[in-house]
């Protein structure tokens, strides 16, 4: 199993369009094969601030996901909203083994 979880930073104005995306996608991300669990989180003092946590079956579900049609559409109307570039973190579970470091996505 894989754990991602991306950390993105809006623009105030911008989180309202964010919350809405992730709301009309999540079902449709949630039922892409591999994935196991989806979750938004809120950074309780920085409320511009969300977490995407995921569960996926292995390194290529996630890379299924990526490559979809969902994502293609998904990840550039959230990336329009950002007002920091996002981190994202992906580990194994059974062994805690980081599989990358922290990286700044373009």
């Amino acid at each position: 199993m894989l754990i991602r979880i991306v950390r993105m930073t809006f623009a105030p104005e911008n989180v309202g369009a964010f919350l809405q995306l992730f709301h009309d996608s999540e079902d449709q991300i949630r039922k892409m094969p591999g994935c196991r669990f989806l979750e938004l989180w809120q950074d309780a003092d920085q409320p511009h601030i969300y977490c995407t946590h995921s569960h996926w079956e292995s390194v290529e579900a996630l890379n299924t996901y990526r490559r979809s049609a969902l994502f293609g559409q998904v990840w550039p109307a959230t990336k329009r909203l950002f007002a920091a570039p996002p981190l994202a973190f992906s580990v194994h579970p059974a062994t805690s083994a980081e599989i990358s470091s922290a990286t700044t996505i373009h």
